[in-house]
């Protein structure tokens, strides 16, 4: 089984920075894809970010371009989602995801594990 951890989540003001961390532990894989998603109240859960084993290829959601930047820490088995800018919009849960296959997709159900998520607010 694998867990995952978020953390960084936070009440920030409009323009403001946050740095999500997700850590993954329990059982290992020789080469995975994680992902961050977000939840806003009232709307579908959608994909913002994503980043494949090697080359890592970040995707980023259109709404979140040139804003956040989805990096990680393989020898931690860390993945982060620095986000700066942050608008009311951004405000949402935010969970991170793994995939055990080296390319990373937008498709919700190709993660087999899941964060507890982390709240996001971003107060205007």
């Amino acid at each position: 089984q694998v867990q995952l951890v978020e953390s960084g989540g936070g009440l920030v003001q409009v323009g403001d920075s946050l740095r999500l961390s997700c850590a993954a532990s329990g059982r290992s894989f020789s080469s995975y894809a994680m992902g961050w998603f977000r939840q806003a109240p009232g709307k579908e859960r959608e994909a913002v970010a994503a980043i494949s084993w090697s080359p890592t290829n970040p995707y980023y959601a259109d709404s979140v371009k040139g804003r956040f930047t989805i990096s990680k820490d393989n020898a931690k088995n860390t993945v982060y989602l620095q986000m700066n800018s942050l608008k009311p919009e951004d405000t949402a849960v935010y969970y991170c995801a793994l995939r055990p296959s080296p390319i990373a997709s937008i498709a919700e159900q190709l993660y087999d594990y899941w964060g507890q998520g982390t709240q996001v607010t971003v107060s205007s």
